[in-house]
Order: structure tokens, then sequence, then C-alpha cells
């Protein structure tokens, strides 16, 4: 895989893992409306993987090796979460506005009446690189101008985790805050 068009990740200094990795993330459309967003992580032999699970629907995915995505509109305070795993599983979470879970938001298999189907992971580990490419069906997007936040949190075999952004906003690593929501969503 090329490095053109990708964007490098930053790993938070508060990380409790060392940052040996090195992550970038590419967004591309599809021709039918949908997302792809390409994670590579390289220098993952010190890295924990999720086994292996059925593809679907799970939560507390952020807890292990994960690649998320955060989309708010250009002027709103509302967003959406995407998690997903090497495994194969995915979620998606809505809030009204920082870190407040949308009290009436559908759970996740619901939000997929009426869609193609849910996102689409695969993922190939070979080696020293994780690549894991996550398809967002187009009804899952903003509608009109919006901002992305991509992130991935990396877990070492010894449970230490560092977190990476395009841009950290805190102290501590926050990927919730919109001020890292930096890039036009395509």
């Amino acid at each position: 895989m090329s490095t053109a068009n990708f964007h490098s990740l930053q790993c938070h200094p508060a990380s409790t893992a060392p940052a040996l990795l090195r992550v970038a993330v590419r967004l591309s459309r599809v021709d039918n409306g949908d997302l792809r967003l390409d994670y590579r992580l390289q220098g993952v032999r010190a890295l924990r993987l999720p086994p292996p699970a059925t593809p679907g629907p799970a939560d507390g995915l952020w807890q292990h090796t994960c690649c998320e995505a955060f989309m708010a509109t250009v002027d709103g305070s509302a967003y959406r979460e995407f998690n997903f795993s090497p495994a194969g599983q995915w979620a998606i979470y809505d809030f009204t506005t920082y870190r407040q879970r949308k009290l009436d938001a559908p759970p996740n298999s619901a939000l997929l009446d009426g869609l193609n189907g849910p996102p689409g992971i695969t993922c190939q580990h070979d080696g020293d690189t994780l690549q894991l490419a996550a398809t967002i069906p187009a009804a899952l997007l903003p509608t009109g101008g919006a901002r992305i936040g991509l992130t991935v949190v990396a877990e070492t075999p010894s449970n230490d985790k560092s977190y990476w952004a395009l841009a950290h906003a805190a102290v501590q690593p926050d990927f919730h805050l919109a001020a890292s929501f930096t890039l036009p969503l395509p």
C-alpha cells in the first residue's frame, strides 16, 4: 500500500505504552458514497491483537487494539463514534454533545435498518504491519459539511496502551474532544 494521501496519527505523550508504531489512515469515497478508511499500523510485533470474532456489533472494543473515527457536522455539537476491531467487530455510538450519549439512540443493529449492510471490515496482519480497512455506509455519515477525527488505541501484550490521533487537544488522551475532529470529511 503506497503512502500517498495517508494522514499520520500522533501518539499521545501520556500513553502508557512506548510509541513504537507508525500509524496512518487514508480516507476515500466509494462510488456509491460510502466512506472507506484504510488504517495502517507498522511496527506491530509488540502489539496485542484481539482474537478473531464473529463479525457484528460489540461494545467495549476501545478497551483493546481498535481503530476509530469520530464525525460531527461543522456547526453542531452532536457527533458519531465508529469503532473497528481487528477481530472483525464494530460499534457505533451517537452523542448529543461531549461524552453525552444520545438516550434515544437505536442499538447498533437497528441503525442498519434500510442499509445495504453493516460497516465492512477487512484486516490483514503481515509480520510487522497491520492493515485494517473499514467501509462506512453513506447513510451513517453526517450530511452537509462535516469534520472527522481519526484515532487508534494500540495495546501491548502487557496491557499497556498507546493512543493515536490526528490531533490531541488535552493533557490526557481524549478522542471525544471536538478540537480533535480536524479533518474535513471528503
